[in-house]
């Protein structure tokens, strides 16, 4: 794993009070010391692909991305198709944490090569238990590829 000063996930997050609580846990575990957060797809490959209002940030490639399925503009599978398409980040970890438990959801986010797939808890307290948990297994247990 990289040095904690190296490392930064993406969390892709439309629900503010959601993104607030996976931020806390993940900061509360300490996997990571820069977490982005960004409201919606479009915004998110803008932000992997350095384009847009990201167009000038470093290069530097988050070790884990957050993804949520149901979001405005530009919605989860269509940034996934796009991550793992691209040669550039079809090796950063993908997580889809969301709401939605359907079928075809989880069926074609494997299929398109997600990670993992992590259906949120209503719970306040679950909800940040199990993004903590997610963020320190793909970081500090899981042994990625170079990417």
């Amino acid at each position: 794993m990289k040095a904690i000063e190296d490392v930064e996930i993406l969390l892709v997050e439309d629900n503010s009070n959601d993104a607030e609580l996976t931020m806390r846990a993940l900061k509360k575990r300490k996997v990571a010391n820069r977490i982005v957060w960004v409201k919606d797809g479009q915004e998110a490959l803008d932000y992997l692909f350095r384009q847009g209002a990201y167009q000038g940030r470093e290069d530097i490639k988050p070790r884990l991305v957050l993804l949520d399925l149901k979001m405005p503009r530009l919605d989860g599978i269509e940034v996934l198709k796009e991550i793992k398409r691209d040669e550039r980040t079809k090796r950063i970890p993908v997580v889809i944490m969301t709401s939605s438990e359907e079928e075809r959801d989880v069926a074609l986010s494997y299929d398109l090569g997600v990670n993992s797939y992590v259906v949120k808890p209503v719970d306040f307290q679950a909800l940040a238990d199990v993004a903590g948990k997610a963020g320190y297994y793909w970081l500090a247990i899981n042994q990625t590829p170079p990417l």
